[in-house]
Formats: structure tokens, sequence, C-alpha cells
């Protein structure tokens, strides 16, 4: 017997099946044809409450999606380690010539959370979680070791300094081919903040 959650998304399906491949079918054989061409890559939280194609609107094919703990991006390490979201940035950017970047982070962020957490000694029987989300140790600092919408939004500066580590992002954005955006959801207002650099003032945007 099919689980109720596992039946909800199929039939989710059906309904995605029905609205592209049935009522616009065009779009997906022009997908399938030429394969993808997206503008933006936007690099979220894999929270299930901040889903950026939801949240933005977006079709298929609009935007490169890449999705970690706390949408956070490391510095450039080109090294024999695995490096799942430093590989993707480097397709998004280098194969698929992307022209934006956005950085979108979220209130009420379980990984930003876990950082505070893990400085405190608080996060123990965990694997993994506190090595990655130690990446924004920096943003804990310039908070003032403050919780909630402060480190959130430190974190996002973070990840915007840490994609100019890597020299072929670095030599785009100077070249005026390449734009980095820092955006912050609200979760309980439904607002978006932004930033386009990583010193600059966080504003609403709608």
């Amino acid at each position: 017997m099919t689980a109720p959650a596992i039946e909800r998304l199929i039939a989710g399906f059906k309904a995605f099946r029905a609205r592209y491949f049935e009522q616009r079918p065009e779009l997906f054989e022009r997908l399938a044809r030429a394969g993808q061409n997206p503008e933006v890559l936007v690099i979220g939280c894999s929270d299930s409450r901040a889903d950026p194609a939801i949240l933005l609107g977006t079709e298929p094919g609009e935007v490169f999606v890449i999705r970690n703990v706390a949408n956070l991006v490391p510095p450039y390490e080109p090294d024999p380690h695995y490096h799942g979201t430093s590989s993707a940035v480097e397709f998004a950017v280098r194969d698929l010539g992307v022209a934006h970047i956005v950085v979108l982070g979220h209130s009420g962020c379980g990984g930003i959370a876990a950082l505070a957490a893990s400085v405190e000694g608080k996060l123990a029987g965990r694997e993994f979680i506190s090595g990655w989300v130690s990446l924004a140790e920096k943003a804990r600092a310039a908070a003032h070791g403050a919780h909630g919408p402060e480190m959130e939004q430190a974190a996002i500066r973070v990840s915007l300094e840490n994609l100019l580590t890597f020299p072929w992002i670095r030599e785009r954005v100077d070249a005026g081919k390449l734009t980095l955006h820092g955006w912050w959801f609200d979760l309980a207002a439904g607002e978006l903040w932004g930033i386009d650099s990583p010193t600059a003032a966080f504003k609403a945007l709608g």
C-alpha cells in the first residue's frame, strides 16, 4: 500500500504532466531538443518551506537551482575531495553561462540555528552538519552572536564573498558579464529582501 505522502507526490506529477505535456507540449519538446539555457543560478536552502521554483514562480528551464543546508557556498578549493555545490556552480557559470547568481536564504533557517548550536556545544550526534555550517562561522561573528535574521543575512554575505574567490566568477563579475545577488525571504511576513554586494544593506524587493 502506497503511503499517503507518496500518493500526494504521484498526484502532483500527474497534474504537472497535464499542465505541461498535455496543455503546453511545445515547452518540453523545446527543452528536450535544445537543452537548458537558464540565465539565473539560484543557490537556495534545502528547507521544505523555501523552494526557489515555487517562491519565484519560475517555469521549467528558467533557473538552474542548487540547494543545500543553509544555502551556503564554500570558498574556492580545487582539490580531490568531493565538492557538490562547487561543481554545480562551476557547471552553471562555465558551461551554461548564467548571467546572474542569486543566493537565496530565509528566516527560521535550521542550518543557521545549527551553526549557533554547534558553536555553543549543543549540537551532538551529527556527523556532517556541524562541519558544513562552520562555513558560515564568519557570519556568526559579523552578527555578534545574534541569532535569527542577523545571522541568516550575514551568512548570505559570506556566500557572496566566497563566490568571488572562484577566479572564473571574479573574472566574469569584473567584466560585467555576471551579477551576484543576495536575497532573504521572510517566511512569516511573505517579504523578499536583497543586496547586490556583500557590503550593501538589505532592502525590500517585494
